[in-house]
């Protein structure tokens, strides 16, 4: 099986999957996506931002992580009936995922402010820990690297523009969930995360089952 792409398709299409994988890491609300919501009611959209942005950082580590770990075994997923099962591990893992979210209550996650607004880069600087320090996003980095088919053997320039497009497309989220967060500061409490929490676990496990679908019936968009 050739993995390696040279149309001019292939870009376009890593892009859309890095975009994709940006977003659905970024979008549960952890301690990091809390931290987040509060900062920018609290102290603006900026300091939102570049805390969305310290953990982008954080989600990229893993994310070359996961990539480069799953570099060295791909003569195992080469095999189709391999790739086959990975794709519905996968599927199953994400169900999980989102279900969890579905659960999670935010109270647990909420933080104490602090007295002062503290500087951009110390805010950057807390939510890259903070998110660093959760090293259990790998699998879900695994579980969507394993649905989508993320990581192409020998096409180093397209994983490239994969994982830029990882950061870009969690940072599409973060500039999003600032923008909307800062219009509705006056209304958007902890019954609004729980909303938002509830919306996206929905999302992840309706697309995990679409994909296990698929999956078993080899429907293919690509």
């Amino acid at each position: 099986m050739n993995h390696i792409f040279i149309d001019f398709a292939s870009p376009i299409l890593l892009i859309l999957k890095g975009l994709l994988v940006g977003i659905i890491a970024s979008a549960p609300m952890g301690p990091v996506g809390i931290l987040c919501i509060q900062r920018t009611m609290q102290k603006g959209r900026a300091f939102g931002i570049v805390t969305g942005a310290g953990a982008a950082l954080s989600d990229i580590i893993y994310a070359l992580m996961t990539g480069l770990g799953m570099s060295f075994v791909m003569d195992f997923i080469d095999k189709e009936q391999n790739i086959f099962w990975l794709k519905l591990i996968g599927s199953v893992m994400l169900f999980i995922f989102g279900v969890y979210m579905y659960k999670t209550d935010p109270r647990k996650s909420m933080h104490q402010s602090s007295g002062g607004k503290g500087t951009l880069f110390h805010n950057f600087t807390t939510a890259f820990l903070i998110t660093l320090s959760n090293p259990l996003i790998i699998f879900l980095f695994i579980a969507l690297f394993n649905m989508l088919t993320f990581v192409i053997p020998g096409n180093w320039f397209g994983q490239c523009i994969g994982y830029l497009s990882i950061v870009a497309g969690a940072m599409l989220w973060w500039l999003g969930l600032t923008y909307v967060i800062n219009k509705m500061r006056n209304s958007f409490g902890v019954k609004g995360i729980q909303r938002l929490n509830r919306t996206i676990g929905c999302i992840v496990f309706a697309a995990s089952i679409i994909y296990a679908i698929m999956t078993v019936f080899k429907i293919s968009l690509y």
